[in-house]
C-alpha cells in the first residue's frame, strides 16, 4: 500500500540510496553517543553537514539551506528511506524540524545566514521554549515577560520555562514570550532566539520516567536576562503565527514517525495474539491516510486524524507488548532490538523504556485532547 509510482521519485529515492550507500559512517565513526536531543557528537555533525552539502538534509530546501527543492512526494520517499534503514535524520531533531526551520519560514536574512544555516550545518544546536509550568499545552497561557527597553534596543526577559528538551547542551532557544500583558490571550506574544550562555539564563537538566540518569528535559529560568532585538523572529506581539508554523513543521510529516515506530514493533516484537493483528492494520490504516494528505485528496486540517491516530496505535500496541512479555519487559536497562549505530537507542531500549516513551506521541505536537477538539470542531462541525 504506498503511492503510486512516479518515475521521477523513484529515479530521487534511488539517488538518495545510492547516496547512502556511499557516504554513511560506519559503525566504528560512530562514537560517542548523543546524551540529549542537542547534543550532537562530532561524526554526527560531520554527517549532517555531509547531507547538507550534498542537498539531502531536507530536500525540501532550496540548495542554499541544505535542500534541492524537492516536491512533496520526494521529501516523504526520502525520509522513507531513512525510516527503512532505520537512521535517525538528526541528533537535534528540534533544531532542524522546527527551529531552522521557523527561521527559514520568519526570519530576517541576517537571522537565516547567523542562526539557521549554522543550525542545519550542525555547528550549533538549539532548543525549543515554549512550555511553561502553567502553560503546557496552552501556549497562549504563558506568562514568560519580554519588556522593550527602546533606549537599548533591546528586551529584557523574565520567566521560567520546563520541558525544554536539549536546553543544557544548546547553544540558542527559540523563545516564545509575553511582549504585551494587555492584550488578548492569542495576541501579544513575541519569539526571541537567545543564546544560552546570556547573562541571567540557567538551564536545569532533570531525569524522566525512563531513567533518573536520562536528562534530555530541563527547566529553563531567565533573570534580568538582555536580548539584542536584532533577534526578535517575526513581527514585534505576533508570536502566534510563528508558533503555528513552528507547530505546523513540527507535524506535517509526524505521521510517518508514527508509522515507522509501528513498523519498528512488528519487527522487533512478533506475536500470535490477537493485539498483533491490529498492529498490522493499524499501520497500514496510518500509512493510506497519510498517503491519501500527499496525494493532496484531503484537507490540511486532517494532519490532527494522523497525529491522534498514529501516536495512539503505537502507545496501544507498545502497552500489549509490555503486557505479553511479562516481567521481563520490566528489566531496564535493557535492548530489544539489534543495535544501529545510525539510529536513536530510545528506539531500541528496554520493552518498560519504549512504553513510557510512548506517551510522549500523545502530547509533543498537540496532546491527543487537543487533536480531539481540532477534529470535532474544524472537521465534523461540532459546536464548541
Amino acid at each position: 500500500m504506498r503511492l503510486a509510482d512516479d518515475p521521477a521519485v523513484e529515479e530521487f529515492r534511488e539517488e538518495f540510496s545510492a547516496f547512502l550507500d556511499a557516504h554513511l559512517p560506519s559503525e566504528a565513526e560512530a562514537t560517542p553517543r548523543a546524551k540529549s536531543s542537542a547534543d550532537i557528537p562530532e561524526w554526527a555533525r560531520r554527517w549532517q553537514r555531509t547531507l547538507f552539502e550534498a542537498g539531502w538534509l531536507l530536500p525540501a530546501n532550496p540548495p542554499e539551506y541544505g535542500g534541492r527543492n524537492a516536491t512533496l512526494q520526494q521529501q516523504f520517499a526520502h525520509l522513507e528511506e531513512l525510516s527503512r534503514r532505520r537512521i535517525y535524520h538528526s541528533f537535534n531533531p528540534q533544531g532542524l524540524g522546527i527551529i531552522a526551520a521557523s527561521l527559514l519560514s520568519f526570519g530576517t536574512a541576517e537571522q537565516k545566514q547567523r542562526w539557521a544555516v549554522p543550525i542545519l550545518r550542525a555547528e550549533i544546536t538549539a532548543a525549543l521554549g515554549m512550555s511553561e509550568p502553567g502553560a503546557g499545552s496552552d501556549l497562549a497561557g504563558l506568562r514568560t515577560r519580554a519588556v522593550l527597553d527602546e533606549a537599548n534596543d533591546r528586551f529584557i526577559v523574565n520567566g521560567q520555562k520546563v520541558w525544554t528538551s536539549g536546553a543544557h547542551d544548546a547553544d540558542v532557544l527559540l523563545t516564545f514570550v509575553r511582549t504585551d500583558p494587555d492584550a488578548p490571550k492569542h495576541k501579544g506574544i513575541s519569539v526571541l532566539l537567545i543564546p544560552t550562555d546570556t547573562e541571567g539564563v540557567v538551564r536545569r537538566p532533570f531525569g524522566s520516567i525512563a531513567a533518573e540518569d536520562d536528562l534530555d528535559f530541563n527547566e529553563v529560568f531567565f533573570t534580568d536576562v538582555a536580548v539584542p532585538r536584532e533577534n526578535l523572529v517575526g513581527p514585534l506581539h505576533e508570536g502566534w503565527k510563528v508558533a503555528n508554523g513552528s507547530l505546523g513543521h513540527e507535524r506535517t510529516m509526524l505521521w510517518l514517525g508514527y508509522a515507522e515506530r509501528l513498523d519498528d514493533l512488528i519487527k522487533d516484537a512478533p506475536s500470535k495474539q490477537e493485539w498483533f493483528a491490529t498492529l498490522l492494520m493499524d499501520v497500514q490504516a496510518l500509512k493510506l491516510l497519510g498517503y491519501r494528505q500527499l496525494a493532496g485528496q484531503r484537507p490540511e486540517v486532517e494532519v490532527s486524524l494522523l497525529k491522534l491516530f498514529g501516536s495512539e496505535a503505537v502507545q496501544a500496541a507498545s502497552l500489549h507488548v509490555l503486557e505479553e512479555q511479562g516481567a521481563e519487559s520490566l528489566m531496564h536497562p535493557t535492548t530489544t532490538a539489534p543495535f544501529n549505530h545510525m539510529n536513536n537507542e530510545n528506539f531500541s531500549a528496554s520493552w518498560f523504556e519504549r512504553y513510557v516513551r510512548s506517551f510522549a506521541g500523545t502530547i509533543a505536537g498537540g496532546t491527543s485532547e487537543i487533536q480531539r477538539n481540532i477534529i470535532a470542531e474544524r472537521i465534523l462541525g461540532l459546536p464548541r
